[in-house]
Order: C-alpha cells, then structure tokens, then sequence
C-alpha cells in the first residue's frame, strides 16, 4: 500500500500544478498554428493548459450539433406502399465531436478528434501533426482534410449553412451498368502526407497524396495503376492568393464584423485506381471568396472527369459541371441571414439536363456563449433533360424539399 501511495505522489503533484495554472490564470501562450478544422481555437483562451516556458500548449475542444430534419422526395425511388413521400426525416446528432489541439517544443502542432456521432473508420474524424520549420515550410502528416475545395476547408462548427453543397457531397450518376462506384467532386477528410505553407502572409500553398478513400478507411490497402503505373493514391494540389493577409476559417463570427479579407484560389486533384471496376477522377476547381465587415460571401467552380480503368472498356471520359455562390450579412450581432444557389451537371456533359439547389437559411449566435442555431430550406430543381425518364434520374437519393434546423454548442 505504500508503495502504491508513493507511486501516486508524482501524478498528485502533477494534477496539482495544472490546476493551480488555471487557477491563477497563467499566461496564455498565443499560436496561430493551433488548428482543429472544427471551431477557431488560434488567438482563443478557453480551457487551456500550457507550461510555464511556453514551449507546451494542451488545448480541448468539443462540438456537438443536433438536428431536426424534413425531407420531401419525388414519387421516384419510393416504395409503392410510402405514398406520403416523407423519408430520412426527424432528429439525429450529426455531430459530437471531442478532441485537443496544441503544439510541442515549439516546432510540432498536433490535433486528434473523436467523432462518437459516426461508426466504424469514421468514429477518427482527424489525427494528425505538423511539423513547423518556418511559415513558408510546414508538413502535416495523419488524417486531416484535403486541399480541393474552401467549403470544406473551413471549419466545420462555422459554416454558413448546416449542410455543405450538394454538388459536393452527392455522388455523380451516370447511365454505365458496370459502373461500381460513383465518386463525389468534394473529396474531405483522408489519410496522407502534406507540404504547405504561407509565403509572404499572401500566398497559401498546400502540396499532398493520400490514400484516396475517404474517412472511412483507415488503413493502408492501396496498389498500384496497371493503367498508369504508378501508386493508387489521390494526388491534390491548392494554391490561394490573399492580398490583404490570411483568410480566416469560418464563415462569418459575431466576434469579428470589422474584418477585410480577400481570397482567389484554384485546386487540382487526381485520384488514381488500380485496375478494376472504379475510374480514375480529375478534379480541377476555382474560389473566390470575401470577407468584409459584416459580409461574407464565397464562390465556387469546379469540373470532374471520370474516366474508367482499362478493364471496364468505357473508352471516352465523362465530365460533370458544378458550382455555388452564397452569401451571409449579420443584420445584428446575434442574427445572420443567408443564402445559396447550387448548382450540379449530375448527369454529366453527355445527357441533357442539370439539377439546381436555391437554399435560405438565418443563423443565431447566443453571444459569448457558444450556442448557435442554424435554419435552412432548400429545394432542388431540375431543368433541360431530354425526356421524363433522364429528368427522374437525375436527383434520384435527393429530397425536392428539405428543411433543417440545427442547435449546436461548442467549447
């Protein structure tokens, strides 16, 4: 029993010291490179602990949102005996994330969170380091987001609807029986190594390759192209140009409505596959987005080609539009209105037709209380196709109608 007693002492005195630091409110050692993809934590006191050196910053974090959902779907895709239409609908917890961020020794900045709202390889939504050379050179390695796209690049607690486009996040839909996998334009979180920086506190550069399999896989099971010879990795590539300094990661915050920031970028990424029934995908995409004052207002464009392997005898590729502009304006501090139009070539450039996906929403923020509710509706449309068949195709899984409200804390 003693032993046991001795052996304890050190952890005593470690817990005690912590929180005498807290207590005494220690100072908070400020780096810009604290990240968490999820809410802001750079320049954020909150609950932190950190040596008194500085060389050791330990910063948790949390975000839980909650929904309630309607969907309203066309009479397609619905079993006979469903006449009302109404699916995927009610509450569910889209979110509940836990998770730390900090740095080490000055050089290496670190973040890990958990997703308990997901299963299987999702339940690790990010994991991983950098190494902090100097602003211009970085590397991070592990699972974090890759660089294609600023909708999903901001974080995910700040974003000005509670859902991302939907030319994003569907997957395209083609008329290929032999078709075994039909990607998405965004491609999100995924295992990989990274080279990025900041040049002249205008120019943001971010050089990867990734596995290409998304969250859901963490594991190496990857080979190599008989088509090209080479890895079967995602290859990615972002550059953006920001005149007036770096560009925030959130789509607006009641703590700063005097701010005036500009950002142009491109993207290109290519995700290759090994020889069997899957295609290999180019990505190009361009940005634009602006935040002044009050105003946040962001662009995309982007371009897919989906081109199959050798083996499924597809010769010519196949190429799919899309894109979106929305904006958001805090009419008070507390109240943020919002709008979005979304745009989708689904069916890609040979058939006719397109979807399109006008949204509203209004937001409001419980100052300095970390509460954040988020109302949005949003219809989907379609226009142009060749006959009524090809137009119930094309938002086959899309609800015409859908409302979303979503109350989310965050710490």
């Amino acid at each position: 029993m003693k032993i046991i007693k001795l052996l304890c002492l050190p952890m005593f005195f470690a817990v005690t010291n912590v929180s005498a630091q807290v207590k005494h409110d220690q100072p908070y050692v400020s780096d810009k490179y604290v990240e968490s993809d999820v809410v802001s934590l750079a320049g954020k006191k909150g609950f932190t602990f950190s040596t008194k050196a500085g060389d050791f910053l330990f910063k948790p974090y949390s975000l839980v949102q909650t929904s309630v959902k309607f969907n309203y779907y066309d009479d397609e895709g619905i079993d006979l005996a469903d006449q009302d239409r109404v699916a995927n609908s009610g509450f569910e917890v889209g979110n509940a994330i836990l998770g730390f961020s900090g740095k080490a020794f000055n050089i290496v900045t670190f973040n890990l969170a958990v997703n308990a709202a997901k299963t299987g390889s999702s339940l690790l939504q990010q994991a991983w380091f950098d190494i902090n050379m100097r602003d211009e050179l970085r590397v991070r390695v592990g699972k974090f987001k890759t660089p294609f796209s600023q909708a999903y690049l901001v974080t995910l607690g700040e974003t000005l609807f509670p859902v991302l486009p939907t030319s994003l996040t569907t997957a395209v839909n083609i008329n290929e029986s032999i078709n075994s996998v039909n990607p998405n334009v965004g491609t999100g979180f995924d295992l990989g190594v990274q080279l990025h920086g900041l040049l002249k506190n205008k120019w943001d550069y971010r050089i990867g390759i990734f596995n290409g399999t998304g969250s859901d896989v963490n594991m190496a099971k990857k080979t190599m192209s008989d088509d090209l010879h080479i890895p079967s990795l995602l290859y990615a590539g972002r550059l953006a140009y920001m005149p007036k300094g770096a560009l925030p990661s959130y789509q607006g915050d009641p703590d700063d409505l005097t701010n005036d920031k500009v950002s142009y970028a491109a993207s290109v990424s290519y995700n290759v596959e090994a020889n069997w029934e899957s295609s290999n995908d180019l990505r190009l995409g361009v940005e634009y987005t602006r935040l002044i004052n009050r105003l946040y207002l962001s662009a995309e464009a982007y371009a897919m080609q989906m081109k199959f392997t050798k083996r499924q005898k597809v010769e010519e590729p196949y190429w799919f539009l899309g894109g979106y502009v929305q904006a958001g304006y805090f009419v008070t501090r507390k109240l943020q209105p919002v709008v979005r139009y979304d745009y989708m070539d689904r069916n890609s450039t040979r058939e006719k037709g397109s979807i399109n996906m006008p949204a509203v929403g209004l937001n409001w923020y419980a100052y300095r209380s970390n509460l954040k509710l988020q109302a949005m509706y949003q219809y989907t449309g379609r226009w142009g196709h060749a006959d009524q068949d090809s137009r119930d195709r094309d938002d086959l899984g899309l609800a015409m109608h859908c409302a979303v409200v979503m109350m989310q804390f965050s710490f």
